[in-house]
């Protein structure tokens, strides 16, 4: 059995912003096997789904970001799925607006949640998929631009981004990880421009 486990913040106030994409993205998983995230579970709300042939235990960790690894941990030890089997998936600030990639395993970096997830697993080494949300505006503070919702102009790019991790999760599942890698690590070209607001940067005068 595999989990996928998308990183956010939950309740009214969070929702639709940027540091919850790995929200969205189980959403979306949930609403295409046409379940709801209902049942309570692991600190997280949970619903099991068949994915790529695969039964997949679908995650949102209820317990605000900073502790994400307080049901992650639940989710390795109480479900008995092991780390290489569990997907966490997350935004990214330093990864421009449209892009996703993919890991085997790694740092935290400064994204707290993954800290506090590897923390809590005493471990690096599970995969991993990052949405992108960036470049934040040179005048924005990351704290307040991570929880912003995304403007209509961003949208778009934003859930072009998340079929494009829908399908990536479909050839990880079914366990080509390295194929998903090739394919989906790609820049998106034009790069996106957060000051523009949409679509192509501007060339230099």
């Amino acid at each position: 059995m595999w989990a996928l486990v998308g990183l956010g913040n939950p309740g009214l106030k969070y929702r639709g912003t940027r540091h919850n994409a790995g929200f969205s993205l189980v959403k979306r998983v949930a609403k295409k096997a046409g379940v709801r995230l209902k049942k309570r579970r692991f600190l997280a709300k949970v619903a099991t789904v068949r994915l790529a042939g695969q039964e997949v235990l679908l995650a949102l960790p209820q317990t605000l970001m900073n502790r994400s690894g307080d049901s992650v941990n639940r989710i390795t030890e109480e479900g008995r799925i092991p780390p290489e089997k569990m997907i966490v998936i997350y935004d990214d600030l330093d990864l421009s607006l449209g892009d996703i990639r993919i890991r085997r395993e790694g740092r935290a970096g400064s994204h707290r949640g993954m800290i506090s997830i590897i923390s809590a697993l005493g471990t690096q080494c599970f995969p991993r998929l990052r949405i992108g949300i960036g470049p934040k505006p040179p005048d924005a503070e990351a704290a307040d631009f991570v929880l912003s919702p995304f403007r209509a102009a961003e949208r778009e790019r934003f859930e072009n981004s998340l079929d494009r991790a829908f399908e990536a999760l479909q050839m990880i599942i079914s366990g080509g990880i390295t194929a998903a890698m090739n394919e989906y690590n790609k820049r998106l070209s034009p790069a996106y421009d957060s000051q523009a607001g949409c679509g192509p940067r501007c060339p230099e005068a």
